[in-house]
């Protein structure tokens, strides 16, 4: 599967996507903040969901229920950086129980992960887009249903591609 041009194209799918603000960049050039989705194959670690908004996806991939006290740290001088957070924290974070619908439904991407460099970005999503698709901080969004679909494909071995 991959993401290129704000489309998303595998097993047989042509879907619209939006990809970050700052473009597509090299791993090597990524920074935290910089708005750019990094290019490369990542694994695909796991599925959150917010179980107020609708049933869990169905998927091959560990998925777990947030709640309103979960965030995702994005201070690269934190120990926890690039993983899942409980609020309230006192470092630089993410709720990951917003407001827009943007996180109800999210796959995390294993950017960053293994093992994590400070800086080099956090919070690398597939998300659900907000309307008219516009660009993302960094992660790659489609619509909610796109999403639920892309999900059903998905298992322990998948790979994602982000490229320009």
């Amino acid at each position: 599967m991959a993401f290129a041009d704000g489309r998303f194209e595998g097993e047989g799918l042509r879907l619209l996507c939006a990809l970050g603000k700052g473009g597509v960049i090299a791993p090597a050039q990524k920074r935290e903040g910089d708005g750019a989705s990094p290019a490369g194959i990542w694994p695909v670690r796991r599925v959150y969901y917010r179980p107020d908004k609708g049933p869990a996806p169905e998927t091959g991939l560990p998925v777990i229920a947030l709640k309103p006290q979960d965030g995702w740290c994005d201070d690269s001088a934190e120990a926890n950086y690039n993983r899942l957070v409980p609020l309230p924290c006192p470092y630089s974070h993410e709720r990951m129980w917003r407001a827009d619908a943007m996180y109800d439904l999210v796959a995390e991407l294993g950017y960053n992960d293994d093992p994590v460099v400070p800086g080099k970005g956090s919070a690398i999503f597939l998300h659900v887009a907000r309307e008219g698709y516009p660009p993302t901080e960094g992660c790659v969004a489609l619509s909610a249903p796109d999403l639920r679909e892309v999900l059903k494909w998905l298992g322990g071995a998948s790979l994602v591609e982000i490229r320009a």
